[in-house]
């Protein structure tokens, strides 16, 4: 082999490594949720992702699994320790299963509305209740928060008061802060997986459920479900949790940037549930579908008598301060 034909062959090979150097340098990186492609949670976690390849030159591609493609809500929480998924978007509720006072939040009737969720969002007591999150499961760190609605409940047996409730078959999610409505009134909470819903209602497996009016639309309960009754008992918020692994994998500049996106991501969903969750009371009656108001002091009034804060593992401490958030 000639010396020219050596130093040509050198500086192909260095060539090529040169050129498959940024993809190889490339981290893929797993986001994980429950909800459906049509929601905004979905629509704003694949703008993050791409804002963050964006922001970091290509360095991270994140794949955004929806609608419960990598498991129940449950399992994704999971993955956080297993390394299975990166990032996710949680409920309070099922990322409080390591540190119970997260889901203080949950206790029925604690906000007035949403800017009082996004004004707890800043709050020192949030602040305090995902630091003491983090170091109890590990380092799952929590990079925003995005509202996801007041929680109402459908069913095809009406009611308006907490005894009408007596013996009705709801299904709520599988974490212990959303029974506490329905134990108060005599109901019995059903635990279902978020994508075996619709059929469980269709079917009878349950007679109702609860959950916020986009999610009402977006996974069509209406279509099986003849009242939607205003209780308006949670006002409900989903977190952006990464894990621990994946940061601390990140240049302090990196993880910034990450934060930064999850952020602007929360906020822009957050706008959305808004402004539709004031459409579609109009639009479901429209439809012919049943909306009815209730007196929700009564039903207040009922769970603060029935479930004490300690049955929930809550601290009462950390809900008045909560409640007090101005």
């Amino acid at each position: 082999m000639s010396k020219r034909l050596t130093l040509k062959l050198i500086a192909a090979c260095a060539l090529a490594a040169a050129v498959a150097a940024p993809a190889a340098a490339q981290t893929k990186l797993k986001w994980a949720h429950v909800y459906e492609t049509s929601e905004p949670y979905h629509k704003w976690s694949v703008w993050a992702a791409d804002e963050f390849k964006k922001r970091t030159n290509g360095k991270y591609e994140i794949q955004v699994f929806p609608a419960s493609s990598l498991g129940k809500e449950s399992d994704i929480n999971q993955g956080l320790q297993l390394g299975t998924v990166d990032i996710i978007l949680t409920g309070a509720s099922f990322a409080a299963r390591s540190f119970p006072r997260l889901a203080v939040s949950y206790y029925p009737f604690t906000f007035r509305d949403a800017d009082h969720v996004i004004k707890y969002s800043k709050s020192d007591v949030f602040k305090e209740l995902t630091e003491g999150y983090k170091k109890a499961s590990g380092g799952n760190t929590v990079t925003a928060l995005t509202y996801y609605g007041a929680r109402h409940a459908t069913s095809n047996k009406l009611f308006t008061n907490c005894d009408q409730m007596k013996g009705l078959k709801m299904r709520v999610p599988d974490a212990p802060a959303y029974t506490a409505l329905p134990r108060a009134c005599g109901a019995n909470p059903t635990p279902i997986a978020f994508a075996e819903v619709y059929l469980a209602l269709q079917n009878g497996t349950v007679d109702a459920q609860e959950n916020p009016l986009p999610t009402i639309e977006a996974k069509k309960f209406f279509e099986v479900q003849k009242n939607i009754i205003l209780t308006g008992h949670i006002a409900d918020a989903l977190l952006t949790v990464v894990a621990p692994g994946t940061l601390s994998k990140m240049t302090p500049a990196e993880q910034k940037i990450l934060f930064d996106v999850t952020q602007e991501a929360a906020e822009k969903a957050t706008l959305d549930i808004r402004k539709r969750e004031g459409e579609l009371v109009d639009e479901f009656k429209k439809k012919g579908i049943n909306v009815v108001n209730v007196d929700r002091k009564d039903f207040q009034q009922r769970v603060l008598k029935a479930i004490s804060f300690e049955s929930m593992q809550l601290d009462k401490k950390d809900w008045d301060r909560v409640v007090n958030i101005k």
